[in-house]
């Protein structure tokens, strides 16, 4: 039935500019062509196409061939380089392929999905990322105990992309979530083994590269497709609640190390001189006892000689051994010698300054 505008300027369309229906009306107001018309007319330029009018059997067979042909070429995708093309048959997964001009059976034989593989997606745990830029923390994942009995915070960032499309959508449920609990476990693990200093010191990059590994294994026996690019320890702490004592603790330990450092100084520098001390004492000893020795020997071998030359003739012997001792005993000391004169008495003045008188005849 033809359209026609019969609401005039009480309930017709209001368009801009005058009265229009729905699709409007040209500036002379004639009204649009008639939908039936326009059916009409093409199904007439199709019969002018298909030869004998298409009501025949080849005309159909066209048009079957057609639909076939058209419904086949379908069949073809495009997997752009940042993609993988999962192919379902029936919903099965059966095939991954890779980047490129791809083929499968047309809909509904056969779908393709193509997830990105290449973007880089995050997981973050013990921590949540706040709308003004900040953090905010979750104690019930980022607690955790250290290998000396020790509470850590500790918050890390997963970063991971697909690595199988196809394990990724149908091994797992929810592939997100089991990152997220199996890096939660891996750390734990990691920080179960790993002293407090270590963890929140020099240790965090070895704690990286343990939890990135255990993490990889673990994914990899769930089939999820994943591969872990990196493991980004974002805090590795203390509680707050224990800061401010755990601070005091590491003060004492500096402490502790710098008067063991000074110990140690002085130790090396104390050690060595008084084993330098006691080689030399010990080769001053050595030196004496050789010397002792030598000196004991050349006495008795001295005592030897002259016992022989004793036995040889006793008198020259002794008169001479007598005088040698004078001559030690009185080498060297101050002598006066009184001659007593021919009547052999003694000129000697029972008081008499013999010392005075030998400086008088030393000044003379």
């Amino acid at each position: 039935m033809p359209w026609s505008n019969q609401g005039g300027n009480d309930g017709g369309w209001q368009g801009g500019g005058g009265n229009r229906g729905p699709w409007g009306q040209g500036p002379s107001g004639q009204q649009p062509p008639n939908l039936e018309d326009i059916i009409k007319k093409g199904q007439e330029r199709f019969k002018d196409v298909i030869p004998g009018g298409g009501g025949g059997k080849i005309g159909l067979l066209i048009v079957l061939l057609v639909a076939i042909t058209a419904w086949l070429l379908s069949g073809f995708y495009k997997v752009e380089t940042t993609e993988q093309g999962v192919v379902l048959r029936f919903g099965k997964w059966i095939n991954t392929t890779q980047p490129g001009l791809n083929y499968h059976y047309p809909y509904p034989i056969e779908t393709v999905l193509t997830p990105q593989v290449t973007k880089i997606n995050s997981v973050e745990v013990g921590f949540r990322a706040t709308r003004n830029g900040g953090t905010s923390p979750v104690e019930a994942e980022s607690l955790m105990l250290t290998g000396d009995e020790n509470i850590v915070d500790v918050g890390f960032t997963v970063l991971w992309k697909i690595k199988d499309a196809g394990k990724y959508l149908f091994n797992v449920d929810d592939p997100e979530q089991t990152i997220k609990a199996v890096a939660e476990s891996a750390m734990r693990e990691v920080i179960g083994r790993t002293d407090l200093t270590a963890a929140i010191t020099e240790g965090r990059l070895l704690v990286e590269t343990e939890v990135r590994k255990r993490l990889q294994e673990v994914l990899d026996e769930y089939g999820t497709g994943v591969e872990v690019a990196q493991v980004q320890l974002k805090n590795a702490e203390p509680p707050s609640q224990v800061i401010a004592a755990f601070r005091d603790v590491q003060a004492a330990e500096a402490d502790k190390e710098r008067a063991q450092n000074e110990a140690l100084a002085y130790s090396n520098d104390i050690i060595p001189r008084a084993r330098g001390q006691a080689e030399r004492v010990r080769q001053q000893a050595e030196g004496y006892k050789q010397r002792v020795i030598a000196e004991a020997e050349g006495e008795a071998a001295r005592f030897v000689s002259i016992y022989n030359e004793y036995v040889k003739a006793p008198y020259v012997t002794r008169q001479r051994i007598y005088l040698e001792s004078l001559q030690e005993v009185f080498t060297g000391k101050k002598k006066i010698i009184i001659d007593g004169g021919k009547s052999g008495a003694s000129g000697v003045v029972p008081y008499l300054p013999l010392t005075e008188l030998q400086k008088g005849v030393t000044n003379k």
